[in-house]
């Protein structure tokens, strides 16, 4: 397990240069924008414009802060995307827009290599016990909660993550009024 605070996330240009992404983790370690099996990060969206193109990525997307977002991918339908939303998955290599339903938003990014790797992203409000099985990412969004594994117990606060190997089995204990992202990784 390996413990993620907010403060030591790596803030970077998104690849478009639109704006500013904030990187929580990347696999394997140190992977540049072009060559990650999977990527987790949060972005500030202040304005309405194009997405990064991403070729052979799969992309889910959640709200974290603000009003949302109206997402427009290439041959869907238009996407509305709230704070009450759950995580919606699309093509990261398609033509995707994003307007501002009102003013800036936070977004929570999940991104993997199709063919390589998939990912599932859920919201989760109550006490939850995860088993050993898969690579996991745990994103405090709102509030606190509190990670036990074996006799160690750690806190995290909004914003802050956890990484978990395969082997890491833990308990996820929310404070009230609190949620957290769970992002699990399998090979595809």
């Amino acid at each position: 397990m390996r413990i993620l605070r907010a403060a030591d996330h790596k803030r970077m240009p998104w690849k478009n240069g639109g704006g500013e992404t904030t990187e929580i983790a990347v696999f394997p370690d140190n992977s540049g924008l072009g060559d990650f099996d999977w990527r987790v990060s949060m972005a500030r969206v202040d304005g309405d414009g194009p997405f990064s193109s991403f070729s052979g990525i799969d992309r889910t997307l959640a709200i974290l802060e603000g009003a949302g977002i109206i997402l427009d991918v290439e041959g869907n339908e238009l996407k509305r995307l709230t704070l009450e939303s759950e995580p919606h998955g699309f093509p990261a290599d398609v033509t995707t827009s994003a307007r501002l339903i009102d003013g800036t938003v936070i977004d929570f990014n999940i991104m993997s290599r199709r063919g390589v790797v998939t990912h599932d992203v859920r919201c989760l409000w109550e006490k939850v016990s995860l088993p050993a099985g898969v690579t996991r990412l745990v994103l405090c969004s709102k509030g606190s909660f509190e990670l036990a594994m074996d006799s160690r117990m750690v806190a995290l606060a909004r914003q802050d993550a956890a990484l978990l190997d395969p082997a890491d089995a833990v308990m996820l204990t929310p404070a009230p009024d609190s949620e957290y992202y769970l992002v699990e990784f399998r090979p595809a």
